[in-house]
């Protein structure tokens, strides 16, 4: 019996031209094709896989990180408040509150989080003991609420002021 056949591999075709098959007898051309057809499928079966995969996704904005590491920061004893940029103060001179202010996040290749942290702490507190506490708490929330692992934190002590102090600068702000 003589036959044609034609299968589709992933955009290419292989063709089997007039091969000849005997009951139980298989050529060299019938093995190939019967090769090229079970690739495909598991070709098709992989891709399948890897499209089922794919269509789930959960994603942070950078914005949502920012604001749960400033929200952990200012969990910290002795961390006064955060201290932002130029944007930052002309948000707050029109009586905006932004609680991402004195924190960037940077992600990297393997989704790990750099967090870079501007702080004002309390005179008379010890700095490396606050820088601790707040890597830990920052580490603790991020992953307990995203599942991401921080690569490092960067605390900057922008000021040292009293808590008196630092509460009339505020007042005044608003």
């Amino acid at each position: 019996m003589a036959f044609n056949t034609k299968v589709d591999v992933a955009d290419t075709e292989l063709e089997a031209n007039e091969a000849v098959v005997d009951a139980g007898d298989v050529t060299l051309e019938d093995e190939a094709l019967v090769e090229a057809e079970s690739d495909a499928d598991e070709d098709n079966e992989e891709m399948d896989e890897e499209a089922d995969e794919s269509e789930d996704s959960l994603t942070y904005s950078n914005g949502v990180i920012e604001k749960i590491v400033a929200m952990a920061t200012r969990e910290v004893p002795h961390v006064l408040g955060m201290k932002g940029n130029l944007m930052h103060f002309v948000q707050e001179q029109f009586g905006a509150e932004n609680l991402t202010k004195g924190v960037t996040v940077e992600v990297t290749d393997d989704n790990r989080v750099v967090v870079n942290i501007s702080v004002i702490i309390e005179y008379g507190a010890y700095a490396p003991a606050i820088f601790d506490d707040v890597k830990a708490r920052v580490t603790e929330r991020l992953a307990a609420m995203t599942g991401l692992e921080v690569a490092g934190v960067n605390l900057r002590i922008e000021d040292v002021i009293t808590p008196e102090e630092y509460e009339h600068r505020t007042s005044q702000h608003e």
